[in-house]
């Protein structure tokens, strides 16, 4: 028992708890964390986002090389698919509840009780659809010499929106575990994944890479505003909504650079 105290005391244990958080929440892998666990930790482990995209974004890289073979529609299908099943959809469904919840002229109040109802409507439906033919065309048109670099970056960027969103902004509701990576994500966190992120853009598409990102990180800023003033703040849902257009955008802009 000692022992176990004076490890759950060191730096690496707190480190390695932040990061498996970060992996429960981001992936389908079957992580379950039994130790302490407390609020703080949360906004902690938005530190590990954009590598845990790293990861994902390297296995989509590995798919696209070993169906390189195949035609670029059928490859796009794959990556798309695969992409959404590491994910475990969470971020669609966060996507369909956000375009539900903010479509029309609802107050902040009746938005977040359609965005709580787990039954999807018709724009959740009509969205969700547009999304994934929207990917799965730019995905179809980027050859794959540069689909693969590119995967990365929409990968790390997708998961680095998520903490841009949560340091920009409060939490919209009073409960919910997504609650306290908005409340406790600080400048430490967004300072370093801003750091890594804006790095690794530059290290794998070089100057491109830089206006990628600026590009990227200005239209998701007017996406966090907009939902803020929808909703006076984030929410689990709106924070998916926030990483599946960054996706997009990733894509879209990249069409115009190469």
């Amino acid at each position: 028992m000692r022992h176990f105290l004076i490890l759950k005391n060191r730096p690496s244990y707190t480190f390695l708890k932040k990061s498996l958080i970060a992996l429960q929440f981001l992936t389908i892998l079957p992580i379950k964390i039994k130790s302490d666990i407390k609020e703080e930790d949360f906004g902690g482990s938005l530190i590990f986002f954009p590598l845990v995209g790293l990861i994902i974004g390297l296995v989509l890289t590995l798919i696209n090389l070993l169906s390189g073979f195949l035609p670029s529609m059928v490859s796009g299908v794959i990556i798309l698919t695969a992409n959404v099943i590491i994910s475990g959809a969470i971020h669609l469904d966060g996507f369909a509840d956000t375009c539900d919840g903010l479509y029309g002229n609802k107050n902040k109040e009746q938005a977040l009780q359609v965005m709580r109802d787990s039954h999807s409507g018709a724009i959740a439906v009509i969205g969700v659809a547009l999304l994934l033919f929207f990917k799965f065309a730019l995905l179809s048109s980027i050859p794959q010499e540069n689909l693969g670099k590119l995967l990365i970056f929409m990968l790390v960027f997708s998961r680095y929106s998520q903490v841009f969103a949560c340091f920009l902004s409060k939490y919209a509701r009073e409960e919910e575990t997504a609650k306290y990576f908005v409340e406790y994500a600080t400048a430490r966190e967004f300072t370093i994944t801003t750091i890594f992120t804006l790095l690794l853009s530059a290290l794998i598409m070089k100057i491109s890479g830089i206006i990628l990102f600026s590009l990227c990180l200005f239209s998701v800023l007017l996406l966090i505003i907009w939902i803020k003033r929808k909703i006076g703040g984030m929410t689990g849902d709106t924070i998916g909504a926030v990483s599946e257009v960054a996706e997009v955008l990733a894509l879209f802009f990249a069409l115009f650079l190469r």
